[in-house]
């Protein structure tokens, strides 16, 4: 009988591939929060660690979940990887739907970067919640964590997809104000892509909320909008 897959193998893989020339660059895709634990790097580009993790695609959640607990980035972001490939694959059944769903919460403290989030966030949180109560985005859009925050507006990418756009203003409403730019560019980006399904709505989004926007939100959000319609939206310098 063949040996059976284990987190070991990929955390291996990911070490043959790691080149310590290459930490500086890579570290600078993560954002260190106050009081989070050190994250170590092996000096894996993104790029190459998804190659990986499709490899293990069908590695048991228990085992994922070590990957996890990794310090190495590269290891957790290939960790949330694989959660992706196993929502978006057809075969996937309910239960380890909701078993991806559950253990994206249950170890958020993990996924613990803007692109962990945006990795896993849309079809782990999202597809998830398409045709269920979504209170859980609500209760994270009041998190103190930023991370937590973020995944409750790039959980409604699933939404918008199927242009139901409702959540992701509302959410947008309650994040207008928020003053970490990791959250702050999500937001941005999020009301855009709803803004291509519905710019009227978008539109009356941005004059109620423009002058209490950041910047950086606001440019966001506003990129696809008419030149014309953008420069009237400026908000004073503060």
């Amino acid at each position: 009988m063949p040996t059976p897959v284990t987190h070991r193998q990929l955390v291996a893989d990911l070490k043959k591939l790691a080149d310590p020339a290459r930490v500086a660059g890579v570290s600078r895709y993560f954002r260190v929060e106050s009081g989070a634990p050190r994250t170590k790097f092996l000096g894996v580009s993104p790029g190459d660690v998804f190659p990986v993790a499709k490899r293990f695609s069908d590695l048991p959640l228990a085992d994922v979940e070590r990957l996890l607990d990794s310090p190495y980035y590269e290891v957790r972001l290939g960790a949330v990887a694989i959660m992706d490939f196993q929502a978006r694959a057809k075969r996937t059944s309910l239960a380890q739907r909701e078993a991806l769903y559950d253990l994206y919460l249950r170890r958020h403290d993990r996924i613990d970067n803007w692109d962990l989030v945006d990795r896993a966030a849309p079809h782990v949180v999202g597809g998830w919640l398409a045709d269920k109560p979504r209170d859980v985005l609500y209760e994270l859009a009041r998190s103190a964590s930023p991370c937590e925050r973020r995944t409750a507006i790039v959980s409604t990418w699933f939404f918008i997809r199927a242009d139901d756009l409702d959540d992701t203003f509302r959410i947008a409403e309650l994040l207008v104000s928020d003053e970490h730019d990791l959250v702050q560019k999500a937001v941005g980006s999020w009301l855009r892509e709803a803004g291509k399904r519905d710019q009227p709505r978008l539109l009356r989004f941005l004059k109620a909320h423009a002058p209490t926007m950041s910047r950086t939100m606001l440019r966001y959000a506003a990129e696809k909008v008419p030149p014309a319609t953008r420069a009237k939206l400026t908000k004073p310098t503060s």
